[in-house]
């Protein structure tokens, strides 16, 4: 097709007429009449984009959207990445398809409403018990040693508990929960930790 410069051009410098130009370009005069008033040439923008190839596989990728729409932001795959997945399953179609596909499912996905949350404050008898390790530092037979103090708080009552250990391992864990849970004469129904690392060895995402 002809553009707007050339069809400009024979009308306005040559003075052709808007009907011959429409008869040699095959085109409606009132298609020549609009390219003769605008500067700019027109743009195609496609209203429908088929995915021939996408077919069979867009339910599995909707189900991988939704569960990756699930997880925090740094933890979900990127268009690339289950693209490839896709690939795996058997996918022949092109990376720019899914890439499409996945911007206008997460433009179109529900939005989590962010509210405010709150710890609680009030415990019943017996509820909860927190644990925490501290480093402290002590003389001992004149030496200044590092040594760690198992702390223990019963959230209802504020009773606490601590007992020193000279370093921070699992057997010492336990002993240190099997002293507090002597000294309060039970064990409460759940307990709090903060990144325990003596007695987890591996967390799954």
């Amino acid at each position: 097709m002809e553009s707007i410069g050339k069809i400009r051009r024979r009308h306005l410098v040559n003075g052709e007429s808007i009907s011959a130009i429409a008869r040699s370009l095959n085109l409606s005069r009132n298609t020549v009449k609009t390219y003769l008033n605008t500067t700019a040439e027109p743009t195609y923008q496609r209203q429908r984009q088929p995915k021939p190839q996408l077919g069979a596989f867009q339910a599995t990728l909707e189900q991988w959207l939704e569960l990756d729409h699930s997880l925090p932001k740094a933890q979900r795959r990127t268009a690339r990445r289950l693209f490839e997945f896709l690939q795996a399953e058997g996918y022949r179609g092109a990376y720019d398809s899914i890439q499409r596909y996945v911007r206008a499912w997460n433009a179109s996905a529900t939005k989590i409403v962010r509210t405010q949350a709150f710890v609680p404050l009030s415990f019943a008898p017996g509820e909860v018990g927190q644990f925490d390790w501290s480093y402290e530092h002590v003389v001992l037979g004149g030496v200044t040693q590092t040594i760690k103090l198992a702390h223990f708080r019963l959230t209802y009552s504020r009773q606490m508990f601590v007992v020193a250990y000279p370093r921070e391992t699992r057997e010492m864990v336990f002993d240190a929960h099997r002293r507090a849970f002597a000294f309060f004469g039970g064990v409460p129904h759940k307990m709090v930790y903060d990144n325990l690392k003596t007695v987890v060895e591996t967390v799954f995402a």
